[in-house]
């Protein structure tokens, strides 16, 4: 198991360097060791701002006929040779073990992880990125794979939206602009997001729902601009589905008073 050990004697920077010279140990296992499922932040997208800190949690499920003994974790983008971004509880700290109840050989496996956008991301990091893992069983059986499972991590977006004019009679013309924006971890501010589909909606005054007016694409600086008839009180907003390396985002309502003709 020298992958396990050599990540639990190092950290930082030269645990990434014990990953990439182990290759040939990866995906390397003794018995019948098992690991039954991963899972990053619950399986949803992490999505990262420019500034804040987000702290997320990885479970690994584990399964040998001796009862699971204890497992590592580890995060990172790109290779499993050359991994230019990685996360982790810590090389030296096991995961924190539990059995699953009414098993003998299941156990699920937690640790909390914080991604800081200051220390440990770039713009490139953004996307899919890989679970390594190192499970022990008790009868000294255990599992190495470099790649247990993938999770997507994400810049997040904001947007903006402003309808105007306010009031409006009904039947006249409004004209709702906005501006997309996403994290840039190289700078640690939000930048505009140009060329990105968003849609135009609206809720009627009284309602919880949105429906699609119409979709836009953002233009230079993520600038967004539609026009549209207003005929009754309610929300303007701008929704962003998002992408495989931007979360989505829906801004919030601009409520327009709508007058009598």
């Amino acid at each position: 198991m020298f992958i396990r050990s050599a990540v639990a004697t190092l950290s930082g920077a030269l645990a990434l360097s014990a990953l990439a010279v182990t290759t040939a140990d990866a995906d390397a296992g003794q018995g019948d060791t098992q690991v039954v499922q991963v899972l990053v932040n619950n399986g949803k997208s992490v999505v990262v701002g420019a500034i804040t800190k987000k702290t997320i949690t990885l479970s690994i499920t584990a399964r040998d006929n001796s009862g699971i003994k204890e497992a590592y974790g580890w995060l990172y983008h790109g290779s499993f040779d050359n991994p230019d971004g990685f996360a982790g509880p810590g090389s030296d700290t096991p995961l924190t073990c539990t059995p699953v109840p009414g098993s003998v050989t299941d156990s699920t496996c937690t640790a909390s992880i914080t991604i800081d956008p200051n220390a440990a991301l770039i713009n490139a990091n953004a996307g899919t990125w890989h679970v390594w893992t190192s499970v022990d069983a008790n009868d000294f059986d255990y599992i190495n794979k470099d790649s247990a499972g993938t999770f997507l991590m994400k810049r997040a977006a904001k947007l903006t939206a402003d309808a105007s004019p306010e009031p409006v009679t009904a039947g006249k013309v409004i004209t709702i602009k906005g501006t997309l924006s996403r994290a840039n971890w190289g700078n640690l501010t939000y930048g505009g997001y140009a060329g990105q589909s968003a849609k135009l909606q609206f809720r009627k005054a009284g309602t919880t729902t949105y429906s699609t007016v119409k979709t836009v694409t953002s233009g230079t600086g993520g600038a967004l601009k539609a026009t549209a008839t207003a005929s009754v009180d309610g929300y303007w907003r701008w929704s962003f589905a998002g992408t495989g390396t931007t979360g989505a985002t829906n801004a919030a309502g601009d409520y327009v008073d709508v007058t009598a003709g």
